[in-house]
């Protein structure tokens, strides 16, 4: 282990960096507890964007939101950093290597996304203004399509995001997730809920986000912009089709176990 991994480690593995990083995991708990709420009101049909940046912005709304919008995104930077420092020196118990990358790999992408959700969190308590999820994917679009292979370059990012979601649904439906936790850090008689409620999350936010990867592969086909969207116009998608209520409420009900999971997971992650 060379001399700046062993500094990413021990400060990975620090009191302070382990204490603010399973704080920041049960923000992001939350995050998705709103966009499972969020979900819900697609259902049956009330407004909102029902995507992770829909679910900051309703948390803003809230009495005391400006407050409460500092809290999450110093609870997300520190979960972000948390989860670099984790790709950079983390999971060291796993002996294969090839796995031990991937791994990494895994959690620097979500530490990527989750900075992103705490810049925009700061970004609205700073500005009181965001834009649409949906029009940044549109515009991303466009820009791709506009380039010389432009179809086949959105193409390319379908296959990657239905891959993504394929590997997130399977880390649940596989059990795979229990192999970053210690159940026996838990109460007694939770293990087993937390482990349902990762099984039943995982897989409905690779359903929800194989959606996402279908919608960009339209926009690749028909060359099309609109086509596309994000989390936001994924579960609108869902609820259009037939018993598209029930199936958006069973997704809804697959991110709030998520979010609950997320608490179980900051509690008996291995370090």
């Amino acid at each position: 282990m060379g001399r700046a991994t062993q500094e990413a480690r021990q400060a990975e593995t620090s009191r302070p960096v382990q204490i603010i990083g399973r704080l920041g995991m049960s923000g992001y708990g939350v995050v998705h507890l709103v966009v499972a709420w969020l979900a819900a009101q697609v259902a049956f049909g009330g407004g909102g964007e029902a995507d992770q940046k829909g679910a900051v912005s309703a948390i803003a709304a809230q009495p005391f939101g400006e407050v409460l919008l500092w809290i999450l995104a110093v609870a997300l930077l520190g979960f972000g950093l948390w989860q670099l420092l984790a790709a950079a020196a983390g999971y060291q118990w796993m002996q294969d290597e090839k796995k031990r990358l991937r791994r990494r790999l895994g959690v620097a992408g979500r530490g990527v996304v989750v900075l992103g959700l705490a810049a925009y969190a700061i970004k609205l308590t700073v500005s009181g203004g965001g834009s649409s999820g949906n029009q940044g994917e549109q515009d991303a679009t466009a820009t791709l399509l506009g380039l010389p292979a432009g179809q086949a370059l959105v193409v390319a990012v379908a296959v990657v995001i239905l891959i993504a979601a394929g590997v997130i649904a399977y880390r649940g439906a596989s059990r795979k997730f229990l192999e970053d936790l210690e159940l026996t850090k838990l109460p007694p008689k939770t293990g087993h809920i937390v482990e349902l409620l990762g099984i039943v999350g995982y897989i409905a936010k690779g359903v929800a986000y194989g959606v996402i990867g279908v919608l960009t592969a339209i926009a690749a086909i028909t060359a099309d912009p609109s086509q596309t969207g994000g989390l936001d116009k994924a579960l609108h998608t869902l609820a259009g089709q037939p018993f598209g209520v029930v199936l958006l409420v069973a997704v809804a009900l697959g991110f709030a176990a998520f979010g609950v999971y997320c608490f179980g997971d900051a509690r008996c992650r291995r370090m």
